[in-house]
């Protein structure tokens, strides 16, 4: 399994159900469950799926859509990235206790689990 990293106040919109798109600035082919680690704790605090990937291509799109990136219509401006994309999330879920894990060197957008720390995220009694 792997998890994604993102920071707060993001995770916990995400986690909420409130923040449907992560704006990143490249593609994913990702289309899986995937953990969610809260940047700088080195745990996994909630499990969601990565449904699809879509370009966002003009300001009046993204502002449009600015709800399912858990901002208000005016912070949604395009710039940031070179590139701008939506990696679609659904299904987030809490876990009743963060899963702690060895964090690698470098890793910045995704983790690798290990097969232990998956087994704990997965365990169906983890889940809120």
């Amino acid at each position: 399994m792997r998890a994604l990293v993102v920071r707060s106040p993001w995770i916990e919109r995400i986690l909420d159900g409130n923040k449907t798109w992560e704006i990143r600035g490249s593609r994913t082919k990702v289309r899986e469950s995937v953990g969610l680690i809260r940047s700088g704790s080195s745990t996994v605090v909630g499990v969601c799926d990565v449904v699809d990937c879509v370009p966002i291509l003009t300001n009046e799109q993204f502002r449009e859509n600015a709800s399912k990136a858990g901002m208000k219509p005016n912070e949604a401006v395009l710039g940031y990235y070179k590139n701008t994309f939506a990696w679609v999330l659904a299904n987030p879920r809490h876990l009743k206790a963060p899963v702690p894990f060895a964090y690698p060197n470098g890793a910045v957008v995704w983790v690798n689990l290990e097969e232990r720390t998956e087994q704990c995220v997965r365990t169906a009694s983890l889940w809120n």
